[in-house]
């Protein structure tokens, strides 16, 4: 009787490869938002609120460039407590954010059930947590998020030719960037809403 030694397994190499984001860049970027919701916002009850919500931005963002997954035990608890602290704190505006995460939501679950190669299911419930966060600001933030995308994209095909066309990226990031453009700018002068 003979015993085969075992072949070693190939590894099968990864079709895409990932970015990695350093944790002390999503650290930095993460307070710095925060930080830059106190100073906006004040020592407020919008300050807070809006700290937690650009805090889990940036963590989402760098999670969907490295895994391309919106993980649901992060979004889903972080959209429930954003929607009841903008309830909580801001009643006479429940109606605006229910609506508005309904909503960006519904929007990109159309998008979704139309053309399922461009979007996850993680993309749409991020679009709630959008919405909590940003109430009626989520119309920017979103037109925001998908025109950087798309100038995010034409780099892409830029620099890799044609055939980058099929080449995904994660939709996240980009519409974290809008959410903040949103947050930040959307009741300015300078982008009047």
């Amino acid at each position: 009787m003979s015993v085969e030694a075992p072949q070693p397994v190939a590894a099968v190499p990864d079709r895409e490869q990932h970015a990695e984001v350093p944790q002390v860049l999503t650290a930095a970027v993460a307070f710095a938002l925060a930080a830059a919701s106190f100073l906006h916002f004040g020592v407020t009850a919008r300050g807070f609120i809006s700290a937690l919500f650009v805090f889990v931005l940036t963590a989402l963002a760098a999670i969907d460039i490295e895994q391309r997954i919106l993980p649901n035990r992060i979004v889903i608890p972080a959209t429930a407590v954003i929607l009841v602290l903008q309830i909580a704190f801001f009643p006479h505006h429940a109606l605006e954010w229910i609506l508005s995460s309904l909503g960006a939501g519904l929007f990109f679950l159309v998008a979704y059930l139309i053309q399922r190669t461009g979007l996850g299911q993680g993309d749409v419930k991020f679009a709630l947590l959008l919405g909590a966060g940003l109430g009626k600001g989520v119309v920017l933030g979103i037109f925001v998020g998908m025109f950087a995308a798309g100038i995010g994209g034409l780099v892409i095909i830029a620099l890799e030719g044609l055939q980058a066309r099929k080449k995904m990226i994660p939709l996240g990031p980009f519409l974290a960037f809008g959410a903040a453009i949103a947050l930040f700018f959307g009741g300015s002068d300078f982008v009047t809403f």
